[in-house]
């Protein structure tokens, strides 16, 4: 793999759900904010459909306080949501507006987004909000470097340098340290109750396994991207 860019400062890190950013990516955020780069956050849902047995208006509150704890882990200060609906994202011109939107008024060098492929791999699918989002966010790059597509967005035109999703392709490495590794662990970790729903086994060793498999590349510790440019 290639070396991950670094000669910018902001990136933009676009996902669907509360915990997205968590599987991994949360490793290379806690590394460039300890590089003194700034990684701002915008989530699609609020992840109220998320919780079984948890409806939807106790749990869209709760997965946010847990999303801006996760956040408080790796330094990241700004989160927003864009309040579509948990597992009903879709392709659409109006996603793709909002995150042109989003994209010019954060104005980042970079953004940062989830698997769009149909699978994790052989036997898992990938949820159609992951699929719908990633699609997207590719999209709504070159929209909001385009004044003519959505000639009513506010602002000027903004480039992103480039973008980077989490695949199981990866095509550049960005090393981190030990402490960077222990940062995304308590940061998926934040996600207590979401985790708890979905296994039994106590949450910091849910986080300990996903984090330590996500940044185990060809021997190095680091997390892989799929890089495109504009």
């Amino acid at each position: 793999m290639e070396a991950f860019p670094l000669d910018w400062q902001r990136a933009l890190v676009l996902m669907a759900h509360p915990d997205d950013a968590e599987y991994g990516t949360s490793a290379a955020v806690a590394e460039w904010v300890a590089q003194g780069k700034e990684v701002r956050y915008v989530l699609a849902t609020r992840g109220e459909a998320g919780i079984a047995g948890l409806p939807p208006q106790e749990s869209g509150p709760l997965r946010e306080q847990e999303q801006r704890s996760a956040c408080d882990r790796v330094g990241v200060e700004v989160l927003e949501f864009l309040d579509y609906p948990d597992g009903r994202i879709v392709e659409s011109l109006q996603l793709r507006r909002d995150l042109a939107e989003v994209i010019r008024r954060h104005r980042p060098d970079g953004v940062v987004t989830l698997n769009h492929s149909d699978s994790w791999g052989s036997g898992t699918w990938n949820s159609e909000d992951h699929r719908a989002l990633g699609r997207s966010v590719l999209n709504a790059v070159a929209d909001a470097a385009n004044e003519w597509i959505f000639p009513d967005l506010a602002g000027p035109p903004h480039r992103v340098d480039w973008t980077a999703i989490l695949t199981l392709k990866p095509t550049h490495l960005m090393p981190v340290s030990e402490e960077s590794v222990q940062k995304a662990i308590q940061s998926l970790a934040a996600h207590k109750r979401y985790l708890r729903a979905l296994n039994s086994r106590p949450v910091e060793e849910q986080a300990t396994e996903q984090v330590r498999w996500a940044t185990a590349l060809h021997g190095s510790t680091g997390v892989g991207f799929e890089v495109f440019g504009l």
